[in-house]
């Protein structure tokens, strides 16, 4: 259950408006009220801190969400290691005063986090709320006991990150997603207390059933109706029901509800057409709560026999593993910044998305409900068995079944969901209470939903494979790491089984599109990964002559600090893999054309297992010249043409049997060189590289040149180093300099260089292959932010960021 539109209850909350409705809902604060401004934060442990006469005068005062381990600096001896991405960690406390007015007596106040990274402890007014170890699902107190009246509250939360190694991947610290605090009646609608689900469903009606759990916190009976409304595009209505209830006193009863939808607009990731449905309580003839619920009109269906069906409709998954974080960033993740990591997946021709390994922030379902990306919603990365001395094992008894509830109550109404995941290469998967385990997690899951299968990732490391047989079966939908290459014998043996590959070396894209084509039993790839990610340092990286050979998990390669393996880097700029990636499964390009780095002259690149090797969009190799270098061009043409400074090179067929690729090998000189995709004798379509001339400008390329002036919206600026021409150099590493005049400020620079130790938070970074990334963050006022960027040697750029309201 979620908002409506984030953004606008964002903007609504700092103009001071209400929800719009009844006399008696104005006179109440937003029911759900963003608590993410004006907080205090100091590093370091203050035990003392609970007490509200505690002095926070001179801690830090800042706006969440807020991680900070992405502040600090990296450093081989930080505890995180190779694994956290040699960020720093620690302990932290944050505290926000606030008050609370008389006329919130008698009302039910709770607050709301999504989500604290890790081992919280909740305090109000010095009374512990109580603690919540993992730190990638969301909770909530109960503040209404505790609460003074008229006077100022303190809210205190310690965060304890400092028992580490916990994870295998950049987590961040702190309190790095929305905290909301919810105003309401003791007659009320529960958090999460919302379940729609779609069934019969055709492009003529719809079967929408509606489940929503009623609260009466009183001592009375009570006698109440639920309204609820559905609306479908432009607010057009699309069906009601009212239904009349008694309560007993302090109980609580589930209402089920079920409204036709006639000529439906279903959700697709290609039309991504999305409803709402407007509950409310009535009481006494007055509305006394209403909850908001976005969802769409879908089915899904899974077979051996057709795979997977949206809507009756076979769909092939093109899917990518993302981790949580927002590379320069870290792990805070601004609505902003979640939104536009869908886009960019999007854009990458990725139809799905796999949450490894944990459930991500409501912002980035939300975008993927928008936007239409389908969705793998996963819980944990292990069960009781550690891979990590702090990691979840050691509270995954007490708190799975929580954490579990959490993730399903909160994300059921998204249509982008498709699939629900448990684990992802469980250690204990061959012992036989793995078993056990695995069938309490989907039995949990399905007594909340279910309409959607429950999966997770397996492999083996020579254990067998037949062996995991009993563990697959207790899943709907079995998930192959690494592993796909088993398929056909595995269908051969159990037939029904419906497999997914849940992650994939980056290299065997064809080899994985191709088995997918070909089988109906699997229904799809989620590559590892989608993007580059923090932690999980090297894994991806290739290696010059002299630096240490091996995987990632054989050395400790610092300065690496993060992993390499994604289609997408950490600017946001699409490796040629991505491209090759999308021209398998779409119609959307259909050629392209990079050049594989040569070896340098004291040795050979060396590769590692997730990586690809070394190719750039370049045409500028000074220092090469009339030696031989490689031009690789990707086409779904049946054949392509390379020309260099017009003359013909060669010509070479690109279909199936090639992989749709092509290479040509020729002396390196500087100039124009084409690739032509051509059907027979005809040329249909060119792409070119150009040799940039020297270094002559800079360039900055804002994302969105206008935004919300809430403190918390972003626009990403793309920095490029060019010639006088405006061609990229792709071998300037520029010092660059960044400032920012007006109603904004610069949260973060990057330049995607996994190797370069500069401080993620800053108004300085080096160019990387001609390009780098500055974030700017609005504040809460209107106006022109004005982004200055300096180098030595070149004039200086500008960009203009309106900000508005």
């Amino acid at each position: 259950m979620y908002n409506v539109t984030r953004l606008l209850t964002l903007a609504i909350l700092l103009t001071g408006g209400c929800m719009a409705g009844n006399a008696k809902l104005q006179e109440n604060i937003e029911r759900k009220q963003l608590f993410d401004y004006s907080w205090k934060f100091e590093l370091g442990d203050f035990p003392s801190a609970v007490s509200n006469d505690f002095d926070d005068e001179n801690w830090r005062s800042l706006d969440l969400p807020h991680d900070w381990s992405i502040e600090g600096k990296l450093d081989q001896e930080n505890p995180m290691g190779g694994d956290g991405g040699y960020f720093p960690a620690g302990i932290g406390w944050y505290r926000k005063t606030f008050e609370v007015p008389s006329s919130w007596q008698g009302k039910h106040v709770s607050i709301y986090f999504e989500g604290v990274y890790m081992n919280s402890e909740v305090f109000i007014n010095g009374q512990s709320l109580g603690v919540h170890p993992y730190g990638y699902t969301s909770f909530n107190y109960d503040l209404t006991p505790y609460l003074k009246y008229n006077e100022d509250n303190i809210i205190a939360v310690r965060v304890d990150n400092s028992q580490q190694i916990n994870c295998r991947w950049y987590t961040g610290s702190g309190i790095y997603r929305h905290v909301w605090l919810s105003v309401t009646e003791p007659i009320h609608i529960d958090r999460w207390g919302v379940g729609i689900t779609t069934s019969e469903v055709s492009s003529e009606k719809a079967a929408v059933q509606i489940k929503t759990l009623v609260k009466n916190e009183t001592a009375l009976p009570q006698s109440i109706i639920i309204s609820t409304q559905l609306t479908g595009k432009n607010d057009k209505s699309a069906g009601s029901d009212e239904v009349k209830i008694e309560l007993q006193a302090n109980d609580e009863k589930e209402v089920v509800q079920s409204i036709t939808v006639n000529n439906p607009l279903l959700w697709t990731p290609e039309t991504p057409n999305l409803y709402q449905a407007k509950i409310s309580i009535i009481h006494e003839n007055e509305a006394i709560d209403i909850s908001q619920n976005t969802f769409g009109i879908r089915s899904i269906k899974y077979s051996a026999e057709n795979g997977f069906e949206l809507n009756g409709e076979k769909v092939i998954i093109n899917g990518g593993c993302v981790h949580h974080d927002n590379g320069s960033l870290g792990a805070a993740a601004y609505d902003r910044a979640e939104e536009r990591r869908v886009e960019l997946l999007k854009q990458a021709g990725f139809n799905a998305v796999r949450t490894s390994h944990n459930p991500p922030s409501e912002a980035f379902l939300d975008a993927c409900d928008r936007l239409g990306l389908l969705v793998m919603d996963e819980s944990f990365d292990g069960w009781r068995d550690s891979k990590k001395p702090h990691d979840y094992s050691k509270y995954f008894d007490e708190w799975w079944q929580r954490d579990v509830e959490s993730m399903v109550l909160r994300d059921r109404n998204h249509p982008s969901i498709i699939m629900w995941s448990v684990g992802n290469e469980i250690i204990e998967r061959t012992k036989p209470e793995a078993i056990e385990t695995a069938k309490k997690l989907v039995n949990c899951i399905k007594q909340i939903d279910s309409t959607r299968p429950v999966t997770s990732a397996m492999t083996t490391w020579s254990q067998g494979w037949s062996v995991f047989d009993p563990l697959m079966a207790a899943h709907d939908v079995c998930g192959y790491n690494y592993q796909l290459q088993r398929a056909v014998s595995d269908h051969e043996r159990v037939p029904s089984r419906i497999i997914v590959s849940t992650e994939s070396y980056p290299k065997d894209a064809f080899y994985y599109w191709d088995i997918i084509q070909n089988h109906s039993y699997i229904i799809g790839d989620f590559v590892w990964t989608a993007m580059d990610y923090l932690g999980e340092s090297g894994i991806g990286r290739f290696y010059y002559p002299g630096e240490t050979r091996g995987e990632h998990y054989q050395a400790d390669l610092y300065p690496w600090h993060g992993a390499y393996c994604g289609d997408i880097d950490l600017t946001g700029w699409r490796k040629p893999i991505s491209h090759y990636r999308s021209m398998l499964y779409n119609d959307t390009e259909k050629l392209y054309m990079a050049v594989r780095e040569p070896n340098p002259d004291n040795g050979r690149i060396g590769l590692t297992a997730w990586s690809i090797w070394p190719t750039w969009e370049s045409w500028t190799w000074p220092g090469h010249e009339g030696k031989d270098i490689q031009v690789e061009v990707y086409s779904k043409y049946s054949k392509v043409r390379l020309y260099l400074n017009d003359e013909l090179i060669g010509e070479k067929p690109t279909t199936k049997e090639q992989e749709f690729k092509a290479a040509f090998t020729l002396p390196y000189n500087p100039g124009v060189i084409k690739a032509v995709g051509g059907e027979g004798d005809k040329e249909v379509e060119s792409t070119i590289l150009k040799t940039a001339g020297d270094i002559a400008k800079i360039k900055l390329i804002p994302d969105r040149t206008q935004i919300l002036a809430n403190g918390q919206d972003l626009s990403f600026v793309t920095v490029e180093i060019t010639d006088e021409s405006g061609n990229i150099n792709p071998n300037a590493e520029n010092r660059l300099e960044f400032k920012v005049e007006g109603p904004g400020v610069i949260v973060a620079v990057d330049n995607a260089n996994l190797k370069d130790l500069d401080s993620y938070v800053g108004n300085s970074r080096k160019a990387w292959h001609g390009r780098a990334l500055v974030v700017i963050k609005s504040k809460q006022s209107t106006g022109s932010i004005k982004l200055k960027a300096s180098s030595a040697g070149l004039p200086d750029s500008t960009a203009t960021i309106k900000v508005v309201k």
